[in-house]
């Protein structure tokens, strides 16, 4: 296996663009007009519909959270503190990670994550 690929609804792809591109995402696929968009930065790719594909639940739903290890976490919170709400953090979590969290337009949970 060489790669993950998350491929998630979206309520507004306009608005999931936006939020990914201000923590530092470009658009890899699809477009502004298209009815689906990937969004990568390094090796981290989601992708995103605007309706569900067959077999999906009709509406957002992940009943976890979608963690993202970084370098630098505390750098990296500083550069999008108030250009998004934080759900936690930066905090040292007691399973020696270090990380904060922001909840994306659609509702899915994003962590990102470094070992202390």
């Amino acid at each position: 296996m060489s790669k993950l690929v998350l491929s998630l609804l979206s309520l507004d792809l306009q608005a999931t663009r936006t939020f990914y591109e201000r923590l530092g995402f470009c658009l890899s696929g699809g477009a502004a007009d298209s009815v689906w968009l990937e969004l990568s930065r390094h090796s981290v790719v989601l992708q995103f519909y605007n309706e569900a594909p067959v077999g999906t639940a009709p509406e957002p739903a992940l009943s976890g959270t979608i963690y993202v290890h970084v370098d630098e976490v505390d750098m990296l919170a500083s550069i999008l503190r108030g250009q998004c709400a934080f759900e936690w953090g930066p905090e040292t979590m007691d399973y020696g990670m270090r990380e904060f969290a922001v909840r994306d337009p659609s509702g899915y949970l994003l962590a990102f994550s470094a070992p202390v």
